[in-house]
């Protein structure tokens, strides 16, 4: 009887310890929500983290959301029905110049040119940027990152958007597309995949490209309130490391493998045309390596915006940029 009470205890005590042990290797699933200022292939590395499990193995669970234009993501942020935003950086600049009692701070990087493609309606076999001198184009927003951009690179080239060329930017973004096709302008600027789409139906030709032309820019990236980066950091952090481990998969797998990974974001796209965009944002490295913003990046955003007219005032790069974070997750 003794004895079988000495086994009783000892499978007790066996089993007080295992519970314990079990539930300390069971951590607690956080969700986080992120809104994402468009649907697009330009942001395949999320869409590959979010695929590949690697937030899963971070302990997050991602609620993701598209809320269209970088108003109505920085409003999602703003009033709490997003954590993260995935949206320009310029859009933290324009809250910071209206006073904002809780900044939003830039912490991770997810692309880092432009994303548009310069796409004329006749095939030009030798191009030269003086070729658009007189010509009509069908530009972005007013105010926004692929229209400023845009100018950039034109000014770059010696042209004056406003005064060498006939600009049209007042058709909405959603209709940008749909205007070229129907005959207007002679050059138009475009994201892909529609810039594909274009060229293999004879539609237009792309002839150069925005992203490769204005040079490294935070152009879009991971943000969040201060407050919330100040309470909720170990958060930050392992949405940070998900995201790079994705920013290294895709540049040491093929192109197709990516597209692979991601197609069922865009149910409606080719597989092949998934792989064609992929390898063109791939190869002039649209898709941010890492996701640390760097100062040079911070200070030819503000370029770019200084001379489209749209800054309101430099900010300096520490104020609205931490890399903190960033940099701890490629270290460790």
């Amino acid at each position: 009887m003794k004895k079988k009470i000495r086994v009783s205890l000892c499978m007790l005590l066996i089993a007080l310890l295992i519970i314990p042990l079990a539930a300390c290797g069971k951590e607690k699933v956080k969700k986080v929500r992120v809104a994402e200022v468009t649907r697009s292939i330009f942001y395949a590395p999320q869409y590959v983290a979010l695929e590949k499990g690697f937030f899963k193995e971070e302990g997050l669970e991602v609620d993701l959301k598209t809320t269209p234009g970088g108003d109505k993501t920085m409003t999602a942020l703003l009033s709490n029905g997003a954590d993260i935003a995935l949206v320009g950086s310029e859009t933290s600049i324009y809250v910071e110049a209206q006073g904002s009692k809780d900044p939003v701070i830039n912490f991770a990087q997810l692309t880092q040119t432009d994303g548009t493609f310069l796409v004329s309606r006749k095939k030009i076999s030798s191009f030269d940027w003086n070729q658009l001198k007189g010509s009509t184009f069908l530009g972005q927003r007013k105010g926004g990152m692929p229209q400023m951009a845009g100018e950039f690179a034109l000014r770059k080239h010696g042209i004056d958007p406003h005064k060498d060329l006939k600009l049209i930017q007042n058709i909405d973004y959603a209709n940008i597309a749909t205007a070229f096709a129907s005959g207007t302008g002679d050059y138009v600027q475009l994201f892909e995949p529609t810039a594909s789409v274009f060229e293999k139906e004879g539609k237009g030709y792309i002839i150069a490209s925005f992203g490769t032309e204005s040079g490294h820019l935070p152009y879009t990236g991971y943000m969040t309130k201060k407050s919330f980066l100040t309470e909720d950091k170990d958060t930050i952090e392992k949405f940070t490391r998900a995201v790079y481990k994705a920013q290294k998969w895709v540049y040491s797998h093929s192109s197709k493998d990516t597209a692979k990974v991601i197609e069922p974001y865009f149910p409606d796209t080719d597989l092949s045309l998934i792989t064609t965009v992929v390898d063109r944002y791939k190869s002039q490295e649209s898709f941010a390596k890492n996701p640390i913003l760097d100062e040079k990046e911070w200070n030819n955003l503000q370029d770019v915006m200084n001379e489209a007219g749209e800054l309101p005032k430099r900010i300096k790069y520490g104020k609205l940029v931490n890399t903190s974070i960033a940099k701890n997750v490629i270290k460790n």
